[in-house]
């Protein structure tokens, strides 16, 4: 459905009807005609003007952007040129100690607010009819829901937006949680298909040589993990 932002007022300017007792209806119908033509030319011209006034609004929110973003090239362009690779400014130490980096750039929010209409669109809004009372049956209702919200609610498609955000993130966190089991169950899966038997061979040929390690051997050996690793690792 498209909208209309701007109307041109009168329409149909020959279909109104002539009053009695004019001797001269073509004149009568000329004259009327005309005047609609003039009260168009004068509404055109309004439009114009607001067009115009919405373009130069926009030309120079535009100009102030680029003007703030040519600044912030040239001083990054300068601490580029002035840059020392060859100097340590912070070291490794301390480069924990140092607080992340937040940008102060704003970025433009509620774009689409009752105070982000546009005028010609804030006049047609203003033209329309009021909506009924609806909301003198609110304290009528058991739920406590406002009655007006049955016949309009502006709020609707926000709280619909924000019930799939919520749905989409539930929906991922029980993802992520599926995942961790699965991986889990694998893992245990993997470790129990190592035979009993060889953990203990490997443990009872290591102990005569390395008594004091029996013990984590044996730990080892437990965890499903195989003992040519833990082995270098003694010796390294």
């Amino acid at each position: 459905m498209p909208l209309i932002k701007r109307n041109i007022d009168p329409r149909h300017l020959c279909q109104g009807a002539v009053p009695d007792g004019i001797g001269n209806e073509l004149e009568c119908v000329t004259n009327n005609s005309l005047s609609a033509i003039i009260r168009q030319l004068s509404c055109l011209s309004k439009h114009a003007e607001n067009v115009f006034g919405e373009l130069f609004n926009e030309a120079n929110t535009f100009y102030s952007r680029a003007n703030s973003l040519q600044d912030r090239i040239d001083r990054l362009a300068v601490k580029v040129t002035q840059l020392d690779s060859s100097v340590e400014e912070v070291s490794l130490q301390d480069i924990n100690m140092r607080k992340a980096y937040r940008g102060a750039a704003v970025q433009d929010q509620e774009v689409l607010s009752k105070g982000s209409t546009p005028s010609s669109v804030a006049e047609m809004y203003e033209g329309c009819d009021r909506p009924p009372p609806l909301g003198a049956l609110t304290a009528y209702r058991e739920d406590s829901t406002d009655a007006m919200k049955f016949y309009s609610d502006p709020s609707y498609f926000f709280d619909l937006w924000k019930e799939k955000m919520l749905q989409d993130t539930e929906d991922k966190r029980k993802e992520r949680r599926r995942q961790r089991v699965t991986a889990f169950r694998a893992l245990t899966c993997s470790r129990s298909r190592i035979p009993q038997h060889r953990c203990q061979l490997q443990e009872s040929n290591l102990c005569c040589s390395r008594a004091p390690h029996c013990r984590q051997i044996k730990r080892f050996c437990m965890s499903g993990c195989t003992l040519q690793v833990r082995v270098v690792l003694f010796r390294s």
